[in-house]
């Protein structure tokens, strides 16, 4: 084939358009159906194991060991805690700028980090008392739900999308350059 002929099927030149648009209300105000979705349930399950392993640890005789858990469990219960309040009054939607989904993601890895070392600590003196030992089962009950939110939190976070609001992305026709054809 003659280079300098073009396949007439083909244009020359083309460009793909992408438009996005973002739609968010920045007033502050309660929403209880965040509780009902897979996040929010997330959260409140998560809240309780939280609550449920702190107690727990209280009534381990050890303090060293027990002072690394009961921080987690709080800690993560408080934070936790705060998130959901932000997503239940729609405030991180006022601040859809944030990259909450990365953030998030951090604190859950983290969190689940956290865990892993005090429910393993905890699990070693398990066999001593069953308050350690209870606390190291919340400890990985924990470990699991903070994991499957980072999880959904990076997947959410690699697609581009906001924590609240609306992102659509569309993805425009090709524009032929005029002498495609």
């Amino acid at each position: 084939m003659d280079p300098g002929m073009a396949d007439p099927g083909f244009p020359d030149a083309h460009t793909t358009t992408t438009t996005t648009t973002t739609r968010v209300q920045t007033n502050i105000r309660f929403d209880p159906t965040y509780v009902r979705s897979i996040p929010g349930i997330l959260k409140c399950v998560t809240m309780v194991i939280n609550l449920i392993g702190y107690i727990s640890v209280m009534f381990a005789p050890d303090h060293s060991t027990a002072n690394w858990f009961s921080f987690v469990s709080m800690m993560g219960f408080w934070i936790t805690g705060i998130l959901m309040m932000l997503y239940l009054m729609h405030i991180l939607e006022r601040f859809h700028m944030v990259p909450w989904f990365m953030l998030e993601f951090g604190y859950c890895a983290l969190w689940a980090f956290f865990y892993f070392t005090a429910a393993t600590a905890c699990a070693v003196k398990g066999g001593d008392d069953p308050a350690f030992a209870a606390a190291a089962f919340f400890g990985y009950v924990a470990l699991i739900l903070y994991s499957v939110d980072a999880f959904f939190k990076f997947k959410d976070w690699r697609s581009g999308n906001i924590a609240q609001g609306e992102r659509q992305v569309q993805m425009g026709g090709d524009l032929q350059s005029p002498g495609a054809y």
